[in-house]
């Protein structure tokens, strides 16, 4: 369909704006700023909603909004005074005043009979700009014989409600639009067009004596295909407690399938229909493949990213820590220009992304290895955990930070904290590689052994891991095994010595940079 006012015509396929036969030049989210407004011209869109669906839930200034309604105004002959088509409300939002139609878009097959230009009124409730993943979560049946249990059904559903929201790139319906559907038996792919959203969360609640089994399953709205199925128990000693448990199990669970469903989308569109968002799905495809191919892959999508939305904080996070991964496993062909690129993304993604747990996250960390202030990185991890406490990469990213302190038994329950939350994810070598480097540094040399040999089966190509493996073992006597990883080691990073260790791997108390330097030594790392 195409939505006509005046004598403008807007192509949300072709994602063209006209006024007779010129086309006439907007930049890709002032365009879906348009768009939005234009589809939802029944009532006021609030400054709020905007941020969720135009700027995926991120924080942007007041002058950044305002200079993209005011694009939209000049591309369309308005004015901030006079305001004749999108109009002010005062502490309220924005809201389109023309008078808009719908103009089905002309029949190809050419059958006769076809009302080719048919105009029709816009109609109350469509769908929302296509743009950020969006879900909600539906209430839960509650399958027990006590009625009663009914409360608690809804608030697990409230409390995942409220978890998800917590997540900056998705969009998440309030909790009084999904329960409308409270009781009825639904059709997922209505209800999707319905609200507006691309995946619903679907479940069930049964309690049975001091036991309560809870299911979940997400479905994509527009197929009915169920993307992830899972099952919990818990035993209900604490009520608040198991609530909060299934809050974090489940919320841990979807979000990964989630990102490997958006994903899967991205890579099934057209390249020249990619936005930042598409290029960031990308280059996270890429860059959990975890190999010198796919990282040097991932870090050109990641920089397409900040180049068609210079504001994406996430961009530029993910982007220092491609720099990150590329030192960590030796790959810097210039270490002193990466690192000093490596901090100036960091950097940015610190300043744009200070309410974005992602941006924290991945900037903070990528900072203590390029020079910041160990102490400073570890606030902005733990910043990041404060506004979104199921953040996977938060736990296990802090679990390094605390490794480098010195701090090697917060680190694993910080580790393990991460595993808890996505058991299947596909960053589980690098949590197992954290926590087999921190109880090499407690002293536990077999559980380093198992741990970090788990990772290096996972991820073959993991520097760290192999060096972890290959100093364990020698310190625990395994010389043979000690040799036969080192060989690898040397293999995956050539450049590695004695002498660079303390460049390598930050580490700021003395003892825990000996025990690394000696294991490694009797390895037959060269000085």
């Amino acid at each position: 369909m195409q939505f006509t006012f005046g004598s403008y015509r807007l192509d949300p396929d072709r994602r063209e704006l006209t006024r007779g036969p010129d086309t006439i030049a907007l930049g890709p989210r002032a365009f879906d700023l348009l768009l939005y407004l234009v589809q939802h011209s029944a009532r006021v869109v609030s400054k709020q909603e905007l941020l969720h669906v135009i700027w995926g839930g991120r924080i942007v200034s007041e002058s950044t909004m305002t200079s993209h309604v005011n694009a939209v105004r000049n591309a369309i002959g308005d004015s901030g005074s006079e305001q004749r088509l999108v109009r002010t409300v005062a502490r309220k939002g924005f809201r389109f005043v023309a008078d808009v139609r719908v103009i089905d878009r002309p029949n190809q097959t050419g059958l006769p009979g076809q009302d080719f230009t048919a105009a029709t009124p816009l109609p109350s409730s469509v769908p929302r700009v296509d743009r950020r993943p969006s879900i909600a979560v539906m209430p839960f049946l509650n399958l027990s014989a006590d009625p009663t249990q009914e409360y608690f059904a809804d608030g697990v559903v409230e409390d995942i409600i409220a978890a998800l929201s917590r997540l900056g790139w998705l969009f998440v319906t309030a909790r009084n639009s999904s329960f409308t559907y409270k009781g009825r038996t639904v059709d997922v792919t209505q209800v999707g067009r319905d609200l507006g959203v691309r995946y619903l969360l679907e479940g069930s609640l049964r309690r049975a004596e001091d036991r309560v089994r809870i299911t979940g399953q997400l479905i994509e709205a527009a197929t009915g295909i169920t993307v992830w199925a899972e099952r919990f128990e818990a035993s209900l000693t604490d009520i608040f407690q198991v609530q909060d448990e299934v809050v974090a199990s489940v919320v841990g669970a979807i979000v990964p399938q989630l990102e490997r469903a958006e994903i899967e989308r991205a890579h099934r569109k057209a390249n020249d229909c990619l936005d930042a968002y598409d290029y960031y799905l990308r280059g996270m495809a890429r860059f959990h493949q975890g190999t010198r191919e796919a990282v040097n892959q991932a870090l050109p999508l990641f920089y397409k990213v900040i180049e068609l939305d210079p504001d994406y904080a996430a961009g530029y996070g993910m982007a220092a820590w491609c720099h990150v991964w590329r030192k960590v496993n030796g790959w810097l062909a210039d270490p002193a220009q990466d690192a000093a690129e490596g901090a100036r993304l960091a950097h940015r993604a610190i300043e744009l992304g200070r309410h974005d747990p992602i941006a924290l996250t991945r900037g903070g960390h990528a900072l203590g290895h390029f020079g910041g202030d160990l102490d400073g990185c570890i606030a902005l991890l733990d910043r990041a955990l404060v506004l979104n406490p199921n953040l996977l990469a938060a736990w296990y990213l802090s679990g390094f930070q605390r490794i480098a302190r010195g701090e090697p038994d917060d680190a694993i329950e910080r580790f393990a904290k991460g595993m808890r939350l996505s058991p299947l994810d596909p960053e589980m070598p690098r949590m197992q590689t954290g926590t087999a480097l921190a109880h090499m540094l407690a002293g536990n040399y077999d559980h380093a052994s198992l741990w970090a040999s788990k990772a290096l089966r996972e991820l073959p190509t993991f520097a760290l891991a192999a060096g972890v493996l290959a100093a364990s073992d020698a310190l625990a006597g395994r010389t043979r095994e000690a040799a036969r990883t080192l060989r690898e080691l040397r293999q995956l990073n050539p450049s590695l010595r004695i002498s660079n260790i303390s460049d390598w791997l930050q580490l700021r108390r003395p003892a825990d940079l000996d025990a690394l330097t000696e294991g490694l030594r009797r390895s037959g790392l060269p000085e």
